[in-house]
């Protein structure tokens, strides 16, 4: 019976062995990554921000701080306590009415790249600031200098009067890999060094207008933001910034600043104190499935224009609205969200190429990028609509010969007003009187004949976009004639 009892578990033994393979048996590469020594080695130069503001405390002679009027009176009649400040008490010496002082206004974190003193954090952290205090990990204290931030990207540099600090190697961000271990050190509610670990879950989140986020699930709250994620290499990857939270805590998402994209932005700010970014004066719109297909696209892809600058680098270029901008700088443009951030990586004055798709073919222009720094175009509001007028079509409404005093508000050459909807396309598409259409297909509007016979001739079983003008944008509307 005992050899029997040993032959079985001998049996199920190699079974387990032959048919439950271990991860480490499928690909010998695959290890849990111990983060011991590489937080060891990374947090001393993890430092502890803390802000604080001038505030202006008014105060009540005779006051007593922290408790309300009434109920120091209460104790000093009905017990006899000397209160500091009233008539049976010491007196107390109070500070000024309307005397600014300080008072601490957040805490964050940041982390060291270079042992000069050189610190990276997130704007947030550091703006409104009266000073700003670092705190090392050996407790020494230090008063820093705000060198520059920029709100958009949410990065700023601030520098400390220190020598032969420890520093945080970088990494290459662009070869972060979705699945890769990756790790956060920080401040959470003010409890210094604190270390959480976790995977990155996405890339290139679209959440600004100059930032292709990292998304991991590593635990961060407040108090972790400009603290350093790390890979398993101990290089900083990215700057903890924001987390996706309905409560205030965190919930499984936190988004991260790549660090590449903040090291070109802190590279300006030590420099010149400012981030310098390149415009060209265009107001996007989101490329749909439906609007890329009446554009003749065929699948979404580029930045669809919903308005140009009147008078700014883009018109000066000949781009229109209604263009899709494809690649810029020989850069391919794959969606809306792209094109802010290669145009605003361009140095002003550059002249550069652009390729945009128009009345179903390419055209290639030339563009001067100019500074986000320089005027814009103001808001111009446009005529209140004319009267009801002309006669129902295909596309199912009324319209009207175009003012001059309109077309020139509108920064237009041609078109036709809304005045009246009936039971259309173009009215279920949400097109409402005062709205403006300017094209048709590859066809520009110059007038109510030339849109009526443009309408007739439309083929009802083929989608077209409908380009329409509403006060500051220009809509792409894909509708089938009825």
């Amino acid at each position: 019976m005992k050899k029997y009892l040993i032959a079985l578990m001998t049996f199920f033994s190699l079974g387990y062995v032959a048919f439950i393979p271990t991860a480490a048996a499928q690909n010998p590469r695959v290890t849990i990554p111990d983060f011991a020594d590489l937080v060891e080695r990374a947090s001393p130069a993890v430092v502890n921000i803390r802000t604080t503001e001038k505030v202006v405390v008014q105060q009540a002679q005779g006051g007593i701080p922290g408790m309300p009027e009434d109920q120091a009176e209460f104790f000093r009649r009905f017990f006899g306590v000397p209160i500091p400040g009233l008539p049976n008490g010491p007196k107390q010496a109070q500070p000024n009415p309307g005397k600014p002082q300080e008072a601490d206004r957040g805490v964050g974190s940041g982390f060291i790249i270079e042992s000069n003193g050189l610190i990276l954090t997130n704007a947030h952290v550091v703006e409104g600031a009266t000073t700003i205090y670092v705190t090392l990990t050996d407790k020494r204290e230090f008063k820093a200098k705000l060198l520059g931030m920029d709100k958009r990207t949410d990065v700023a540099v601030v520098k400390i009067e220190a020598r032969d600090l420890p520093k945080l190697p970088l990494g290459d961000s662009s070869r972060v890999r979705v699945g890769e271990w990756v790790l956060a050190i920080g401040s959470p509610f003010g409890l210094e060094n604190t270390v959480t670990a976790g995977i990155v879950s996405a890339k290139s989140r679209d959440t600004g207008d100059y930032l292709p986020f990292i998304q991991t699930d590593v635990a961060v709250n407040p108090g972790n933001s400009g603290g350093p994620l790390l890979n398993t290499a101990g290089q900083v990857i990215g700057i903890n910034s924001q987390i996706f939270s309905r409560s205030g805590g965190y919930m499984g998402i936190s988004f991260a600043i790549p660090i590449d994209e903040a090291m070109r932005v802190a590279d300006q700010l030590r420099t010149n104190g400012k981030m310098t970014r390149g415009r060209i004066g265009v107001a996007l719109g989101e490329m749909t499935k439906e609007v890329a297909e009446s554009l003749g696209l065929g699948k979404p892809r580029g930045a669809y224009v919903r308005n140009v600058e009147p008078g700014g680098p883009a018109a000066a270029g000949g781009i229109e609205a209604g263009d899709v901008i494809l690649s810029f700088n020989g850069r391919d443009i794959s969606k809306s969200t792209d094109l802010p951030r290669v145009v605003g990586e361009t140095k002003p004055g550059t002249s550069v190429p652009v390729q945009v798709w128009r009345k179903g073919g390419t055209r290639d222009l030339t563009v001067t990028v100019a500074d986000t720094e320089s005027t814009q175009a103001a808001n111009k509001k446009s005529d209140a609509p004319a009267a009801n007028g002309g006669s129902a079509n295909a596309l199912g409404v009324a319209v009207s010969e175009l003012s001059e005093s309109k077309k020139k508000d509108l920064n237009i050459k041609g078109g036709v007003e809304v005045t009246g909807l009936g039971d259309g396309p173009l009215a279920r598409a949400g097109i409402r009187p005062g709205d403006v259409i300017i094209r048709v297909a590859d066809a520009d509007i110059t007038g109510v004949k030339q849109f009526e016979a443009l309408v007739k001739g439309l083929d009802a079983n083929r989608a077209v976009p409908v380009f329409i003008r509403r006060a500051d944008s220009t809509l792409v509307v894909p509708v089938r004639p009825k």
